[in-house]
This record gives structure tokens, C-alpha cells and sequence, in this order.
């Protein structure tokens, strides 16, 4: 990422170079990811101001998104951490389930 980036104050600024296949939302989606503890207040209050949908829908879209092959092209660094916690949080949850301790 360069220094234009990540610098910039708002994630809509912050939204790198559109990607075939990606909508405008998909993009700033993306880059709320990347700098949502810069804004004040609870995540899901800041995804009800900027995308006036619910946590729930948010992460419904999210997960749909990172699993998209554009997505991991327009920012393979947030889109691979993105995937690495969704799966250790599944591996979780499947251990809590079976009453393993990881």
C-alpha cells in the first residue's frame, strides 16, 4: 500500500483503485475494514452510520466479499487476514462444540 493510503483520513479516500467485478460499496466496504478503529464509538454503530445497515447484513456481505477472487485482488493483504480470522473463529467454534480445548 503506498503512502496516499495510508494516510488518508476517510476510508471512501482510502479505497484503492476500482477492480472489475468490484461495486463502489464493495470497495469501501473493504476499506471500512482497513481503518474501522479509527472512528469513535462501538464497529456497529460506525456500520450503521456509513452503510446504514445492520452488523448482522454487514457481516453477511463481508463474508460473501472475501471470498470473492476480486476482492483478494483489489487488497490481498486485508481480504487474507480477513480469511485467516473468519477460519480461526470457525476452528473455535467447532472445538467449543466438541468440548476441545484449543
Amino acid at each position: 500500500m503506498d503512502s496516499a493510503n495510508a494516510s488518508s483520513s476517510g476510508p471512501a479516500e482510502a479505497a484503492l483503485p476500482a477492480v472489475d467485478g468490484l461495486s463502489e460499496r464493495d470497495g469501501q466496504i473493504l476499506a471500512f475494514e482497513r481503518h474501522w478503529w479509527k472512528y469513535a464509538g462501538a464497529k456497529e454503530q460506525a456500520i450503521r452510520d456509513q452503510f446504514q445497515m445492520s452488523a448482522t447484513r454487514y457481516y453477511q456481505v463481508l463474508n460473501a466479499l472475501i471470498d470473492r477472487p476480486e476482492a483478494l485482488a483489489h487488497d490481498p493483504l486485508l481480504v487474507k487476514r480477513l480469511r485467516r480470522l473468519r477460519a480461526a473463529r470457525q476452528r473455535a467454534r467447532s472445538a467449543r462444540r466438541l468440548g476441545i480445548e484449543v
